[in-house]
């Protein structure tokens, strides 16, 4: 990767350190109903307001050594790795899609995917209040970003993705008959979305790589006995891990089976 590239992807990837501190308060607020503009950040055992120099992302937990300034308490090694797991998400997403007018739907679906994922692993839900708005953003900024870049052409195998991946994932909820959340549909569409985008291969990879990934979680799961056969097993993550994965080296993976 020349220069400007390395420069591209650590200005991505500092700017997910900032975002992923925003996606923490997301995470904690929407389930809650609580806004997530007021009131500022604030220790939730003492209530005292975060200092701003106590906001910079990884960096202030480490100097604080996870504990609060004022009372002392702990502080989740949560938000940290949100942060710097966002920060790799959009460096990794600068990397694979380069400098193009898409790459900004790209690191908006990072950050949409993996806050959706937190708060599903929290929740065992995926809060309309996120998916909705994130979902039009999402298909706004590559229909914007394709159009300025030359590749419009795109979209409608982007649209047909969306729009198949969420009727593949209705009909399996219709047959699991309640064993599989309209969530995990609803967010099919954006996933769907955004890997067709790529190509139809990365489409068919993020769909096969969700299942074995999510049957093979599941498996694990049940035999270490930390969930049961009738227990409710978040389903959202899995999909988003495999939409990244056929993001990033879907094509390649294509490759390599069908030779």
């Amino acid at each position: 990767m020349h220069r400007f590239g390395l420069v591209i992807v650590a200005a991505a990837a500092f700017a997910g350190l900032l975002v992923g501190s925003f996606l923490n308060v997301i995470a904690y607020r929407v389930p809650a109903a609580m806004s997530v503009v007021r009131p500022p950040s604030r220790c939730p055992s003492c209530e005292a307001e975060i200092r701003a120099r106590d906001n910079i992302p990884v960096l202030s937990w480490i100097v604080l050594r996870g504990h609060c300034r004022d009372c002392g308490a702990p502080i989740s090694l949560r938000y940290p790795v949100v942060e710097a797991a966002t920060g790799a998400l959009f460096g990794a997403s600068a990397a694979v899609i380069g400098l193009s007018w898409v790459l900004p739907a790209y690191l908006w679906f990072a950050a949409l995917t993996l806050v959706l994922s937190i708060v599903d692993l929290d929740h065992k839900r995926l809060p309309n209040r996120i998916l909705y708005p994130g979902t039009v953003v999402g298909a706004v900024l590559l229909t914007l970003g394709s159009a300025a870049d030359g590749s419009l052409g795109a979209m409608p195998r982007a649209l047909g993705g969306g729009a198949g991946y969420f009727a593949l994932l209705l009909l399996v909820a219709l047959a699991a008959r309640g064993g599989f959340g309209m969530g995990d549909v609803k967010l099919a569409f954006v996933l769907g979305l955004f890997t067709a985008f790529r190509s139809w291969e990365a489409l068919g990879v993020a769909v096969f790589g969700a299942f074995a990934l999510g049957g093979a979680a599941s498996i694990v799961l049940l035999l270490l006995g930390r969930a049961r056969r009738k227990d409710s097993i978040p389903f959202g993550p899995w999909l988003v891990l495999g939409s990244w994965v056929a993001i990033a080296v879907g094509d390649a993976i294509a490759d390599w089976y069908l030779s």
